[in-house]
This record gives structure tokens, sequence and C-alpha cells, in this order.
């Protein structure tokens, strides 16, 4: 995935009610049952179907660290789909996103102000509709520069922009070098 992807990844995953599942076999159970079989799971996993069938009877207990973060990752990105959906719903719609970030910001503006690029850490609340042209180019597929570019058009209009206050004639906003990003609902 990516580093913006994720951070919206795991800003969704705040919201769940229940803690997915812990250990590889429930884990692996848990797929099997929402891939309909050990035959989808061992493909989408890269293993054997054999290997599937060993972690649901629990006869393998501790999977490789590859494989380990891959099982995770799947069961999180299918859990709770319902809790997943309103939560991106909520931040669409009346919520909003948090964006924490340190990063190198700069921006092109007219000659005479200063546009130079420096690392700034901003913590800076985006409202709906900033939130939902992320998570909707999240489902479509967008690359991470993608996304990567949709935040900081959100941050040009909110932070340097004020709303529309300030700072009108400003062109692009550059985005790069992240150090840290967290997204919070």
């Amino acid at each position: 995935m990516s580093l913006i992807g994720d951070g919206l990844e795991k800003a969704v995953q705040k919201a769940f009610t229940r803690p997915a599942p812990k250990s590889a076999g429930a884990q692996m159970r848990y797929l099997v049952k929402q891939l309909g079989g050990t035959k989808a799971v061992a493909q989408m996993l890269r293993i054997s179907q054999r290997t599937v069938e060993r972690y649901v009877k629990n006869q393998i207990k501790k999977p490789r660290p590859d494989l380990a973060a891959r099982l995770e990752r799947e069961v999180k990105k299918r859990w709770q789909p319902q809790i997943r959906a309103k939560a991106k719903a909520k931040a669409a719609s009346t919520g909003g996103i948090v964006i924490d970030t340190r990063a190198r910001l700069g921006y092109t503006a007219p000659i005479g102000s200063t546009d130079q690029d420096r690392i700034r850490h901003l913590t800076v609340a985006l409202p709906p509709q900033h939130a939902a042209r992320l998570f909707d180019a999240q489902e479509a597929g967008a690359t991470d520069h993608q996304l990567q570019e949709i935040a900081a058009q959100a941050l040009k209009e909110v932070y340097f922009q004020d709303g529309g206050r300030r700072a009108g004639s400003l062109e692009e906003v550059r985005f790069t070098d992240i150090e840290h990003l967290e997204f919070d609902l």
C-alpha cells in the first residue's frame, strides 16, 4: 500500500468496536469464511491450499513474519465492513478528518513572497469534503502520489489559504519528504 493509504486505513480501524482475530489460526478461519474456501485464501496469500488447511486446524501456529504481516493486513482490510463504512461516511459528511504530519511543505506563489520549502509539523482539521475526496480516491485505487496531491490541495485550501481568507494568489502546494503522517476521524 502507501503512506497516505495506510494512514487512512489506520484512522478507519480506530472505529472498530471489536478487536480483529489475533492468532494465525483464527485469522485464517476468518479469511476462509469471508472468501468462501481455502483455495481463494491460498491464492490471495500466495501459499499452498494445504498450508491454509493446516492453519485452520491449528496444526501450524506461527507463520513466517512476511506471511503474518500479509495475513493481518488482509484480515483488517475485511474486518467489520459496516463500521468501516459508517466511519468513512461520517468523516465524509459531517465529521471531517484530522491530518497530523511532519513533512516538507512549500508552495508556488507570486514573486516577492517567501515560497521556500521547509519542514513543518502541522495538525489540521480538514472539512468533510476533503475527507470524502481522500476516501473516494482511495476506493478508486489511487496511487500514493495521487493521494498526496489531494492532501496537498486540502492543506492549501484549509491551512495556507484559510478557506479563502488569505493567500488567494497561491498556485500550488508541494507536500514531500513525509517524515510522519497520521489521520484521525
